[in-house]
């Protein structure tokens, strides 16, 4: 049997398929042909079975280099149960099923291992694996290798010393499911890949619905949302050990069923409660982002953050747990300014690490603050949520995708040229070295002791955005810091500044878009709308959201259905001229909504 009929009989008889998903063929074609490989595929792309299916094929032992003890156990036992020898190797054995392992493993009777980062400088474990073959290393969560990753691990930093040896180097694949240009290049350097074969299937979870919203009360928001997905599978993610223990307890007072996880915990705790999520005796899981990592729960249909995670690398991962299974599901972020705070807080205790030269803390403190600026774009930005997260991993723009709640709320696509021209110049006229707030003061001709101090209100950008709110400029700012036509410094309050790119737009050489919220007409009376129509439509539009499991407003916006009641379209023609109406939704929703104002004209007449 030769490579290519037997990596199709393993992938049926091992794993029940026919088919291999996007991108694992060519990564198993290039493991069994000796040549590394780095693999980016997001969360249920399937990276495991890229280097199991190669180990089975080969012959030796595959070493799996895994941070995630959850992970390993539910590898390790699944794959016994469809017949492939496998064990762990960490903290969690003791020293005798340590020892057994070591010695099973020198007698060649594993075909595949997976064992903690840490292990690779114990001594035990290395002589173990000097007298056996190693015909490949796996290593999965690679992001972990780099200062740039969001995950960051020092013994990573020995896989590429681990990997030298053996007497004959075993190939090595590198694994990951969320990975920038640059620290995908770092994983290349720092394990020393060989010529490696690269496969990015690309970020996008088309399933996913993202949204972002700044509630003013957020328990009472999360109860609402927990409420209209009742006994539906969700993970509700909070920053702190102290927000998943209030969390817990208050989503069960209020009738609803949810567990808890986090560091503090028991083991056997951890593990009752995980199971009781996993097994879906209980719905809900709170839980800090010590939870998830290797959980292969495929009918998740929520994930919400009640806090911003500190990072876009760690949010997607968190937020890709949900829809495992290709279902619809949604992915909330519940964010306000005291997140920041936080977050913060969190970079600064990199001064604890005592695995970290001092060169090294300032290193990763500063890719911490650049992430961090990312996440809170993400969570400011009109722009669609979805190509901003694309975008910032390297992916080229997509467009708007209609799947998250920018792209179905009151935004649209402007062309703000005029406004960052303003804005750069104003930059440029205060020397660059003022933040966002004395920006907006300036653009829009504020009195104040210090602008008339400073000269600022003799100079010609004071006030030529007079017309314009502070929050409508800070969007715009957001926006241009985003797309690189500004620069941000790194200090509590950042200094703005105009990057190299600017200078095409201020000659008057490039426009710039973004999305700005819409302007409503003043003058539309409340009271030409039908409000015996609008509730029947509004009916109709919950009928619906509830058929496809998603918000009401991912239908029609209420602006569209206001639209609807005073246009009251009887043609499909007609419907497409309803505001927020487009082709997709024209033809999948345009007949419902006809009925309904049809059937309502009919039964009350004359209104």
């Amino acid at each position: 049997m030769n490579v290519s009929e037997e990596k199709y009989r393993i992938l049926k008889e091992y794993f029940g398929h026919t088919e291999f998903r996007t991108g694992q063929e060519e990564i198993i074609d290039s493991l069994c042909s000796e040549r590394d490989v780095i693999c980016i595929m997001p969360t249920g792309a399937g990276k495991s079975m890229c280097y199991q299916i190669p180990a089975i094929m080969r012959s030796g032992i595959t070493i799996v280099i895994s941070p995630l003890i959850s992970l390993m156990q539910d590898q390790v036992d699944s794959l016994i149960l469809i017949g492939v020898r496998a064990a762990y190797i960490n903290s969690s054995l003791t020293l005798g099923q340590y020892s057994r392992v070591l010695q099973l493993m020198q007698d060649n009777f594993y075909k595949i291992i997976y064992v903690a980062p840490e292990r690779l400088e114990n001594e035990n474990f290395l002589a173990a694996c000097r007298n056996i073959e190693v015909s490949m290393v796996a290593v999965d969560e690679a992001h972990c290798v780099s200062h740039w990753g969001q995950d960051f691990r020092p013994s990573y930093l020995k896989i590429a010393e681990f990997v030298k040896i053996f007497p004959k180097r075993p190939v090595v694949g590198a694994f990951t499911a969320t990975a920038t240009e640059h620290v995908k290049k770092d994983i290349e350097k720092l394990l020393q890949l060989e010529n490696p074969f690269s496969v990015t299937t690309g970020f996008d979870r088309p399933n996913l619905f993202f949204t972002v919203m700044t509630p003013q009360t957020r328990i009472t928001e999360l109860l609402r949302i927990i409420s209209e997905r009742h006994s539906r599978s969700g993970i509700i993610y909070c920053s702190t050990r102290k927000n998943v223990e209030k969390l817990c307890d208050i989503i069960n007072e209020n009738g609803y069923s949810a567990t808890r996880y986090h560091g503090g915990l028991s083991e056997e705790e951890k593990k009752k409660n995980q199971d009781d999520f996993v097994f879906d005796r209980i719905p809900i899981m709170v839980a800090t982002n010590a939870f998830g990592m290797g959980i292969d729960k495929s009918n998740v249909s929520y994930v919400i953050h009640f806090n911003m995670p500190k990072d876009l690398e760690s949010y997607y991962q968190e937020a890709g747990r949900a829809g495992r299974d290709g279902s619809e599901a949604e992915c909330i972020l519940m964010y306000t300014p005291l997140d920041i705070r936080m977050a913060k807080i969190f970079i600064s205790n990199i001064d604890d690490n005592p695995d970290l030269t001092d060169e090294a803390k300032a290193h990763l403190k500063k890719c911490e603050e650049d992430r961090l600026r990312f996440m809170i774009l993400y969570c400011t930005t009109h722009d669609c949520l979805r190509w901003f997260m694309l975008r910032y991993f390297g992916e080229k723009e997509h467009g708007r995708c209609g799947k998250c709640s920018n792209c179905v709320s009151n935004y649209k696509l402007t062309d703000i040229t005029v406004e960052t021209q303003k804005i750069l110049s104003c930059i440029v006229r205060m020397n660059q070295a003022y933040g966002v707030k004395m920006i907006c003061d300036v653009l829009r001709g504020i009195s104040g002791s210090e602008i008339t101090e400073l000269g600022f209100d003799s100079l010609s950008t004071y006030g030529i955005m007079r017309d314009y709110s502070e929050d409508k400029i800070r969007g715009i700012i957001h926006s241009l810091i985003f797309q690189r036509y500004i620069n941000t410094s790194e200090d509590r309050l950042p200094i703005l500044s105009v990057s190299k790119s600017s200078a095409a737009v201020l000659k008057g050489k490039e426009r710039v878009f973004a999305q700005l919220l819409k302007e409503e007409k003043t003058e539309t009376n409340e009271n030409e709308i039908n409000t015996g129509l609008l509730m029947k439509l509004k009916d109709l539009r919950k009928n619906l959201a509830s058929r496809a499991s998603v918000p009401s407003y991912v239908i029609f916006t209420d602006a569209a259905l206001n639209d609807m009641c005073r246009k009251k379209p009887k043609t499909l023609v007609e419907f497409s001229s309803v505001s927020g109406v487009g082709a997709a939704k024209l033809d999948k929703y345009g007949e419902f909504f006809i009925k309904a104002i049809r059937e309502y004209e009919e039964n009350n007449p004359g209104t």
